[in-house]
C-alpha cells in the first residue's frame, strides 16, 4: 500500500496542449529525434491540477505521473492516499491535501496572447477556490534567432475600463499593446507576476513557471500566430466583464516592474563546492517559494518539506536507500515531506531548482 515510501519519484514528460505554439526547445532537450515546435509548449511537473481545454477529451491533461520501483501512478493519487508523508501534518492543518503549488517549463514559439490571472481573494469570492494564479518565470535560456527576447508586465499606460473593454471586443491588438512597453529579459532573470497583473510572454522564450496550483485564465486576445482561442476558454466560460474585473488597471511603469517585482537573489550558503539561493521567497510572494542551488562533488541534500525538484544544468546521481538515478538537464523529481535527505553526486557541477510550497521557508 506504501510502496511509494522513501523511494525516488520519477517525474517522467507531460506535455499539455495549449493555444499557442512551441515546445521545439523542450523536444531537442528530452532527445527527440525531429525537434519542432506545435501544439504542446508546456510540461507540467509535479501536477495535481486538470488543464482546462474544453475542446480536447483527453482523459487526466495536466496530472503529472510518478515513476517508483517499476510502477507508475498519478502524483494526486498518491498525494490522497497518504497526505501526510507527502505534506506534513503542519501543511495539512493549514491547506488540506493541496500541495498548493504547480510548475511548468513553457517554450514560446510565439507570443503569448495578453492575458490575466485571478488574485487568490477573487478566487475565493468568484471561483470558489482558495488559490488564485500568482506566478513567477525563472528564464532558462532563450532562442538565438530572437534577437530581443521580452515579456509583458503589467500596463505601462493603462487604458480605461471602458477602452480596454473595446479592445477586448473588437480585438484590436494594436491598441492593446500601445498599453505596454516590452520588458527585456535574458537568462537567469526572475519575476513574479501575481494575480490581477496583465501580461504576456514573447517568442522565444524558455523558462520554468511556478505558480500557484489552478489552470485559471482570462484571455484578452483570441488568435494568436493563426491559433484562435475557443469561446469557452477566453474568460473561463464566462463574458469580458468577467475579465475586466480581474484586471488591475494600476499603473506599472518600468522601474516599477523592476523594483516591485523583479527578484534579486539573496545567498542562504555559500562554500567551495555549494552555493543555494533563495530567488523567490516571502519578499516579493507568499504563494510559493523557489531555490537555487549549485554544487560540485558529493553532498548530502536535506529535504525542507515537499519539494518538486529540477535539474536546470549539467547533471548528477541521486541516491536514496538502495536507489541511484542518473538525472541531466530537465529531469525532476518529487521529494515529498516524509523524506528526509538525498544524496546527491556531481563529478561535473550541477544546478538545481528547488520548488516550495507556501510556509516552508
Amino acid at each position: 500500500m506504501n510502496a511509494h515510501r522513501g523511494k525516488i519519484l520519477y517525474l517522467p514528460p507531460n506535455r499539455v496542449w495549449r493555444t499557442y505554439s512551441g515546445g521545439q526547445m523542450l523536444d531537442r532537450l528530452e532527445g527527440r529525434e525531429s525537434p519542432e515546435d506545435g501544439a504542446f509548449p508546456e510540461d507540467w511537473i509535479g501536477s495535481t491540477v486538470l488543464a482546462i481545454n474544453p475542446n480536447r477529451a483527453q482523459k487526466n491533461e495536466g496530472l503529472s505521473r510518478v515513476t517508483f520501483s517499476g510502477s507508475e501512478a498519478l502524483l494526486a493519487d498518491l498525494i490522497a492516499s497518504d497526505p501526510e508523508y507527502f505534506l506534513g501534518l503542519q501543511h495539512l492543518s493549514r491547506f488540506g491535501a493541496n500541495p498548493m503549488i504547480l510548475v511548468k517549463y513553457l517554450d514560446s514559439a510565439v507570443r503569448l496572447p495578453f492575458q490575466v490571472h485571478p488574485t487568490s481573494d477573487f478566487s475565493r469570492r468568484y471561483l470558489n477556490s482558495d488559490c488564485g494564479k500568482t506566478e513567477a518565470y525563472c528564464i532558462l535560456s532563450t532562442r538565438p534567432e530572437v534577437e530581443e527576447p521580452y515579456i509583458y508586465l503589467g500596463f505601462q499606460r493603462p487604458p480605461s475600463r471602458t477602452d480596454l473593454q473595446r479592445m477586448i471586443v473588437e480585438q484590436d491588438i494594436t491598441s492593446m499593446e500601445l498599453c505596454f512597453d516590452k520588458l527585456a529579459v535574458k537568462p537567469g532573470d526572475v519575476y513574479v507576476v501575481p494575480g490581477g497583473l496583465p501580461h504576456a510572454i514573447g517568442n522565444g522564450v524558455l523558462m520554468v513557471e511556478i505558480m500557484e496550483p489552478t489552470d485559471f485564465v482570462a484571455r484578452l486576445e483570441f488568435n494568436v500566430a493563426g491559433r484562435v482561442v475557443p469561446k469557452p476558454s477566453r474568460f473561463m466560460g464566462r463574458d469580458v466583464d468577467f475579465a475586466l474585473d480581474m484586471l488591475s488597471f494600476e499603473p506599472m511603469p518600468a522601474n516599477a516592474v523592476q523594483s516591485r517585482w523583479r527578484c534579486e537573489s539573496r545567498t542562504l550558503e555559500k562554500s567551495a563546492r555549494l552555493h543555494q539561493e533563495a530567488l523567490v521567497d516571502g519578499r516579493v510572494t507568499d504563494r510559493f517559494n523557489v531555490l537555487r542551488t549549485t554544487l560540485s562533488g558529493r553532498s548530502r541534500w536535506y529535504s525542507k518539506g515537499f519539494t518538486i525538484l529540477l535539474i536546470v544544468e549539467g547533471s548528477c546521481a541521486i541516491a536514496a536507500a538502495d536507489q541511484s538515478f542518473q538525472l541531466k538537464q530537465l529531469d525532476r523529481i518529487v521529494v515529498p515531506h516524509g523524506m528526509d535527505f538525498l544524496e546527491i553526486n556531481a563529478p561535473n557541477r550541477v544546478t538545481f531548482l528547488e520548488c516550495l510550497p507556501p510556509g516552508t521557508l
